[in-house]
């Protein structure tokens, strides 16, 4: 009986031994491989969110086309976007230029390395902005009036005076308009200048003002418009961007009217400029008007 119990014992003991052997054979020769997540991506229990804003492009006059796609997907590391007009990208935040106006479904879809994936869309409505109004210059004492500046002082002139000449006269007899006018007298020694006249650039404007000259005797009053600010005379033609001489003697008591249209370029200000020669003048109701489009 006793050699029975531990034939059995040891029959167990060199089953349990086999299959243990087998067991390692076994893990020996299988090759396991782990699909393991990346560092940004997280646990099936926090799948990716897609999200993401937009913005339209400001600037230039095409720049309105260009929209930018800022990405705010969480729990993800691979990106598809599809801007709804054939383009698309694999890149994390998107960037689209538009070929004009119209309603276009932009969506993204993001996922992480497990497979999971969420997806995001919404429309955008895509406007050609409207340009913006273009400043209407304000010329200071325009018509030479006593009391006129914006804190109800000044004499008429304050706003033209400079170092380039003389200090320009006043009369009250012939005007154009008001109880003033400015007036240049034949000597030529005189100067109107008034700058940092706020405009908007690369827009067209129009300059009018009224003249007259004392009759019978020949010379000129030439009105410049230049860009920006000068410190000597010598400057006034490489700054001029309009331009008139006005050289009618026919009837001093007749105001001319006189229209210089010009284009500001760069420029975020310019200057108005007033001289004489030879003759007595008188000026009077200065204007600067957005020129009308054709």
């Amino acid at each position: 009986m006793k050699n029975n119990i531990l034939n059995l014992k040891l029959n167990q003991s060199s089953v349990w031994k086999m299959l243990i052997l087998v067991l390692a054979v076994s893990f020996t020769a299988c090759d396991f491989e782990y699909d393991l997540p990346d560092a940004d991506s997280k646990a099936d229990g926090t799948p990716p969110s897609a999200l993401f804003t937009y913005a339209q492009g400001q600037g230039s006059a095409e720049e309105w086309k260009d929209y930018t796609f800022s990405n705010l997907s969480n729990s993800a590391t691979d990106y598809v976007w599809d801007f709804g007009d054939g383009n698309t990208s694999t890149e994390k935040d998107g960037k689209n230029t538009y070929a004009g106006e119209g309603s276009f479904t932009v969506t993204l879809t993001s996922s992480d390395k497990l497979g999971v994936t969420s997806s995001y869309s919404e429309t955008i409505e895509i406007i050609e902005p409207e340009e913006p109004l273009a400043i209407v210059p304000v010329i200071l004492e325009a018509s030479f009036e006593d009391l006129s500046l914006p804190d109800g002082n000044g004499d008429g002139r304050d706003s033209w005076r400079n170092d380039f000449g003389g200090v320009i006269q006043i009369t009250n007899d012939p005007v154009q308009d008001g109880s003033q006018a400015a007036k240049f007298p034949s000597a030529g020694d005189r100067v109107a200048y008034q700058d940092g006249i706020a405009v908007t650039p690369n827009t067209d404007y129009i300059l009018t003002y009224y003249y007259t000259m004392k009759e019978g005797t020949p010379g000129s009053l030439t009105v410049k418009v230049l860009g920006g600010t000068i410190t000597d005379l010598s400057e006034a033609d490489a700054a001029k961007l309009g331009e008139y001489v006005g050289t009618d003697i026919s009837d001093s008591s007749t105001y001319v009217k006189v229209s210089i249209p010009f284009n500001t370029g760069v420029n975020e200000t310019v200057a108005i400029m007033v001289t004489n020669e030879d003759v007595e003048c008188r000026v009077d109701t200065f204007e600067i008007e957005v020129a009308p489009e054709n």
